[in-house]
């Protein structure tokens, strides 16, 4: 159900981008109970020109190490289950992969159920 969109900066580990796929996997597993294998993600690492941010915005420093994380999920969760899902992203980012935590940057879009086709042209979520 989600479908995970994770755009870096380009990066010397070309597995980084995956292993932030892997953590947020995990918290979405964890707080929003995401069920085993519903795992989708777009990992994209762009070059400084195509890689903008404001380094002040809201008086949050940030730097090239910018992680921006867009989620699109059903409607449902509460505001609790997001904010704690946000926190486990960014906790989990900085302890494992020492992604700062002003860096991460996140975006929740939530869609109706009857808006995802997983495949064969068929709304799977419609009852």
């Amino acid at each position: 159900m989600p479908l995970v969109r994770v755009d870096i900066r380009k990066n010397p580990d070309p597995t980084f981008a995956k292993r932030i796929g892997e953590v947020i996997y995990a918290a979405l597993r964890s707080t929003f109970n995401v069920p085993e294998h519903d795992n989708f993600q777009i990992l994209a690492e762009h070059d400084g020109p195509h890689f903008i941010y404001d380094p002040q915005y809201l008086g949050i420093p940030r730097s090239d190490g910018m992680v921006f994380i867009q989620l699109t999920v059903s409607e449902g969760r509460s505001v609790e289950q997001k904010q704690q899902l946000y926190q486990t992203i960014a906790y989990h980012l900085h302890n494992q992969l020492a992604v700062r935590q002003e860096d991460v940057f996140i975006n929740l879009v939530e869609v109706k159920k009857e808006n995802w086709s997983f495949g064969n042209g068929i709304a799977q979520y419609v009852s």
